[in-house]
């Protein structure tokens, strides 16, 4: 937003130096970034007349200027522009200028002949090319004929002016606008405003009603859909004060319509938007979502195609603009154009911000609705831009205004005490302090039994509560008025809490195993799901949407960890980096209930995937890729680093992995580690060709079986026995079943269990198989005798003859 010092001035007077004016307002939460001089380097460059016009003696290409420059005496130019004649009125930098484009003038001998000066060009001015006839492009700036000689150029160009450049916060979107800066610049130095007095005369005989209808079909969308009409339209440039005014505001001037309808975004804060009447299809026009793939051909002549949920504008047969960002090309304000509409609305900013940025299409309107106009606003502006038009001879205006405001918005209410605010800000300003600094607000303030209540103008949308009442009287008040205090209350000493420490540790392991951490945005797509094989009825598909999503490709929070993993993996698939060991520690958000009336719930995750080659590329490594083991390993050496133990490790389902390489690793009831291949369904949705395992957890499942305190006991004095046995059994009994019976009949001197070897074939019979194991017996306070390890060995081998119908392998 910039915005220049004549047009704050035209509404009210104030006699501080921009400078200072700009430190004010950015005190005051008004933020000035940069103030720009529009005619820095035009302080010695004057009008003057080319009196006389020879060439010169000694140059075939050079000519000799006299020239009237307003002082008792003429001067001498030599100057090699071949597009001046006698007579014209030029701009003429004099000796000691520093024009913009950095040059520096001094007078100096060409071929003989002492020049005292240089005429210019509209280059060397730094105008704006564009604007400008063809003809003054190149050459020297021709002046009009009936200039005044000896003006200063600046002065004469209209850019004798300040520009203030703002970096306003998107809540203060009133301050886009002069009116909203005019507000704050009276409440700071306590001047008067001069508001434009808004008078119509609808001179027209004919009615609104009979020629034009109106309709909101998405007041979700649009609230408010307000619309005027001129005839008998006149398109022409607008007056130069508006052109001047404009061009402080950073647009370039187009014809009378176009300009009022900005002028008046950037007074008042509310875009507005000009049809051609003759061209809009029923004499309707209709504020509703676009339909899926209907096109929609802009001003900037491009068609694009409508996305769901986009907000148009539409006649009777077609989509007539994206509403509040860009209108349609059909519609456009013409030179042949005799009837307009003007159109002003309220839009949904988040509606806006998406279209915008889907289109790539930002523009001032987009930009206001985006951050919130005022609802109240949309007849005044009209009749605003109506006026304007009419001071102008552009037109007369038809009788009567259409309205479509389904909902009337309530005016906003904030209950204070002095008592709070004054508590809330650290300060004991009075009552009438405050009540004065809100006067100067414009808004209005009544108390009863102590408590203030506080009415806020429609336009000041960010004001909802207390703290910004205490904000308001803060700011106005003065920040570097309020004292600097410090802090005050129990010190307490600053650590992690025991859950942060834990992730913390998870991290390390994982490192420590190989895996790289990866961070992921807490956002998801629904197409997500259903590469994963989610279940339609399963809850994470429950996930909240965005209203305001950085992309299309993220508008949902995410509520599965392994969305993120499978999306990171796949990036790096897609960049020829096959060999991945990757892991994320995350939260995921479960709603409780859709839409959203509380908070969700938070789960903290740990996923992760491996795939390709089990060892870094080298002369001394094979190529072996990693396996259902790789994956289980680490899982299986993160427990035990985490001092979870005991767990029992069986066959499972989970939607994302493949139904028969998928283990659970259980304590009890609850699942506190799922491991598996992914589903082969899985995969070809995401497009990879080869074998990826995946793992993934909740944290506070792994806080609660972690060993809370380590117990520790000395190294044995006597030395262990190791047996081997080798059984046969049928391939449905899996071997934690067999783990299990071992252990619990082996009696007190086993210390270790491990399977070495796991066999089918044709020395065993068909639906059988044989398992190895190795036992290690050990006792702290003796050497073991062979009767006492025979004894254990015989109970575990009856103990699996009788539960598994096991015979011992010769």
């Amino acid at each position: 937003m910039q915005v220049s010092i004549k047009w704050l001035k035209d509404y009210i007077d104030f006699k501080e130096t921009p400078e200072k004016l700009a430190d004010m307002l950015t005190m005051a939460g008004v933020p000035v970034e940069n103030i720009i001089d529009p005619g820095a380097g035009l302080e010695k460059v004057i009008t003057g007349r080319i009196e006389e016009l020879k060439p010169h003696e000694n140059s075939d290409h050079l000519q000799i200027c006299t020239m009237n420059v307003g002082l008792p005496e003429n001067i001498i130019i030599v100057t090699g522009a071949q597009n001046v004649a006698q007579g014209q009125i030029v701009p003429v930098a004099m000796i000691g200028a520093h024009l913009p484009n950095g040059m520096k003038i001094s007078k100096g001998k060409l071929r003989g002949v002492m020049s005292y000066g240089m005429l210019c060009s509209a280059q060397e001015l730094k105008l704006d090319l564009e604007a400008l006839p063809d003809k003054q492009k190149t050459g020297i700036y021709i002046l009009p004929a009936d200039t005044p000689v000896g003006v200063p150029v600046k002065d004469l160009l209209g850019l004798n002016d300040v520009i203030l450049e703002f970096e306003l916060t998107a809540n203060r979107s009133d301050c886009f606008s002069v009116f909203g800066l005019v507000r704050e610049i009276a409440a700071l130095t306590g001047n008067t405003p001069k508001w434009p007095a808004i008078t119509l005369e609808e001179n027209s005989s004919d009615k609104i009603n009979d020629l034009l209808s109106i309709e909101i079909k998405d007041a979700d969308l649009c609230p408010r859909f307000s619309c005027r009409m001129l005839k008998n339209v006149k398109i022409g440039p607008s007056p130069e004060w508006m052109q001047q005014r404009l061009e402080g505001a950073g647009i370039r001037a187009i014809n009378n319509v176009v300009d009022v309808t900005n002028f008046v975004m950037i007074e008042m804060g509310q875009p507005l938007h000009a049809y051609d009447y003759d061209a809009i299809s029923g004499h309707k026009l209709i504020a509703r979502r676009s339909i899926e793939g209907e096109l929609l051909h802009t001003l900037d002549d491009t068609s694009r195609k409508a996305k769901k949920d986009m907000l148009v504008i539409a006649d009777t047969e077609k989509a007539a603009g994206l509403a509040g960002i860009m209108g349609g090309f059909e519609t456009e304000i013409t030179d042949k154009t005799t009837t307009v509409v003007l159109e002003a609305a309220k839009f949904y900013g988040a509606c806006i911000r998406r279209t915008a940025r889907s289109c790539g299409l930002a523009s001032e309107a987009s930009g206001r609705f985006e951050r919130g106009t005022d609802i109240e606003n949309t007849i005044r502006a009209l009749d605003r831009a109506a006026q304007l038009l009419v001071q102008m001879n552009a037109g007369t205006v038809v009788k009567g205004v259409l309205d479509v405001y389904p909902e009337k918005k309530k005016p906003t209410t904030v209950d204070f005490t002095v008592e709070a605010v004054n508590r809330h800000l650290g300060t004991a300003l009075d009552k009438q302090t405050m009540l004065n600094i809100l006067a100067k607000l414009e808004i209005k303030a009544e108390e009863k039994n102590n408590v203030i209540t506080a009415h806020i103008p429609s336009w000041r949308g960010d004001i909802t509560c207390m703290q910004d009442i205490s904000e308001e009287v803060s700011r106005i008040y003065g920040f570097d008025k309020i004292t600097s205090t410090l802090p005050s209350g129990l010190a307490l000493q600053g650590k992690q809490s025991e859950k942060q420490t834990f992730v913390d540790k998870i991290k390390d392991i994982m490192v420590g195993l190989g895996l790289c951490e990866t961070v992921s945005f807490s956002f998801t797509h629904p197409s997500l799901f259903d590469k994963l094989n989610v279940p339609a009825d399963h809850t994470i598909r429950k996930a909240i949407p965005i209203m305001n999503p950085l992309t299309d490709e993220y508008p949902l929070v995410r509520t599965c960890l392994l969305t993120s993993v499978m999306e990171n993996l796949t990036r790096n698939f897609s960049r020829k980096n096959n060999d991945i060991k990757i892991f994320e520690v995350g939260t995921t958000f479960l709603p409780k209930a859709l839409p959203v009336t509380e908070l969700p719930d938070e789960h903290l995750k740990v996923a992760g995937a491996i795939a390709g080659r089990r060892n870094p590329v080298g002369w001394n490594e094979d190529n072996a890729s990693v396996d259902f083991y790789d994956a289980k390993g680490i899982v299986e050496e993160l427990l035990k680093n985490l001092s979870i133990s005991r767990y029992k490790v069986e066959a499972g389902e989970h939607f994302a992995m493949h139904p028969g390489k998928t283990a659970l690793f259980k304590k009890g009831r609850d699942t506190i580690f799922t491991v598996g291949e992914l589903h082969p369904s899985a995969a070809a949705a995401f497009a990879i060709n080869k074998p990826v395992y995946i793992f993934s957890a909740d944290i506070d499942t792994l806080i609660k079986y972690a060993a809370k305190t380590i117990k520790s006991k000395p190294l044995p004095k006597y030395p262990a026995t190791t047996r081997d046995l080798a059984i046969i059994i049928d391939t449905s009994v899996d071997a934690a079943s067999i783990e299990k019976t071992i252990t619990k009949s082996a009696g007190q001197y086993l210390i270790s269990l491990d399977l070495f070897d796991v066999y089918e074939g044709k020395q065993i019979d068909a639906h059988k198989k044989s398992l190895a194991f190795s036992l290690t017996f050990q006792a702290n306070e003796k050497t073991l005798t062979d009767a006492e390890i025979d004894a254990a060995f015989k109970n575990i081998v009856t103990a699996l003859q009788k539960n598994y119908d096991a015979a011992l392998r010769a």
